[in-house]
């Protein structure tokens, strides 16, 4: 096998990891001798041992001695103490020989002394061997980890006339099962889904993953004004299901009941009347969510543009065509002024899920790129 071969090997292992290890990075590693596969292991969940060292743990229980043996590991091994020692001091306590790398870890505690540790203990140190792919794997984490921001996905389902609904509101459903299964593992994927008060009130929706053996995403419903029912699907499971409301609302006592069945009131600033979602990006950062899937209307759509927190957007679109002036759009708002002020996309992804077709881009926002 190639050193190529060998590192997907070790990014496969480190997708085990969706929706248990955040806020830290899907790490897989691969230990290699006489180009047989000795060790294998993966970073399993948040606070437990990193990638490298169930590698080792492998290797051990097999009776292995991989004194000698190469590495190849997606991310570059970390250098300090956190909730776990330095894998750095793994590798080198093992005898590995040689460490194949696939992305840097832009973590400034980490940030390339990994490498330089390595290399002064006489370890040979091939770096960015396959970085595209491990790159792929862990653009929420290096979001997160530079900015302390959540990194937001726009989700939405439309026709190939860009509806999200017929004309009557009606919307079950546009896409296929293909889709939709699609959708429960980027719920997986991500810590949280926010949705806003009007898709409550419309939908009445749970906003759970649907995955046997999944978790559900840390649910986020922007509401100004606190107008989310307290017999709504949100609020009757909170108790079972991490709920955030998210508001202007400064009363008390309007907090009670939602508290009572398990809410958290986060009170995020005011802007124009409704909820600043700067602010609200940055107190839900400080709460460790490292994601959000955004699954709201074409309002809150909009103002995830405007407002610049929306990274990625992911459209699901079906061969279908269900017209209406009045049908509803994927995003709404005031819209661009002209077609110089509309907000750009590149385009990274294109996959079909069933008769569906799967566009994924990042947001390019002129005033922060050049």
């Amino acid at each position: 096998m190639s050193h190529e071969e060998y590192m997907r090997m070790a990014v496969g292992l480190a997708l085990n990891g969706i929706g248990h290890v955040s806020p830290n990075p899907m790490v897989g590693a691969v230990i290699v001798r006489d180009g047989v596969v000795i060790g294998k292991g993966w970073h399993q969940k948040y606070g437990e041992p990193h990638a490298e060292r169930n590698a080792f743990a492998d290797c051990e229980s097999k009776g292995i001695n991989c004194a000698g043996a190469d590495m190849y590991v997606t991310l570059e091994p970390c250098c300090h103490h956190g909730k776990q020692p330095p894998c750095t001091d793994a590798v080198i306590e093992h005898g590995i020989k040689r460490v194949f790398i696939g992305s840097a870890d832009p973590n400034p505690l980490v940030a390339g002394k990994g490498v330089k540790i390595l290399r002064e203990h006489g370890i040979e140190v091939i770096e960015d061997v396959l970085r595209e792919e491990c790159d792929s794997i862990n653009d929420i984490f290096f979001h997160y980890i530079t900015t302390g921001l959540p990194f937001v996905t726009m989700k939405y389902a439309m026709t190939m006339d860009g509806k999200i609904a017929c004309h009557t509101g009606e919307s079950k459903w546009v896409t296929g099962e293909e889709s939709r299964q699609d959708v429960q593992y980027q719920r997986l994927r991500h810590s949280a889904i926010m949705a806003g008060v009007g898709t409550v009130l419309a939908d009445d929706p749970m906003l759970t993953c649907r995955i046997e053996g999944g978790r559900d995403p840390i649910r986020i419903i922007c509401d100004s004004n606190l107008r989310t029912p307290l017999e709504s699907n949100i609020v009757r499971t909170a108790d079972r299901v991490p709920t955030i409301i998210a508001t202007v609302c400064t009363d008390e006592e309007k907090f009670r009941p939602y508290r009572d069945r398990g809410c958290t009131i986060l009170t995020a600033a005011e802007k124009n009347g409704r909820l600043d979602l700067n602010d609200l990006m940055q107190k839900l950062g400080a709460m460790k969510i490292d994601s959000i899937l955004l699954e709201g209307g074409a309002e809150l759509n909009w103002s995830a543009l405007e407002y610049g927190i929306a990274d990625r957007v992911r459209a699901y679109i079906a061969p279908k065509i269900f017209g209406g002036a009045g049908a509803k759009s994927p995003v709404g708002g005031a819209g661009a002024d002209s077609p110089d002020l509309c907000y750009k996309l590149v385009t990274a992804d294109i996959k079909h899920f069933g008769e569906d077709i799967m566009i994924e881009s990042r947001v390019r926002y002129v005033h922060r790129d050049s």
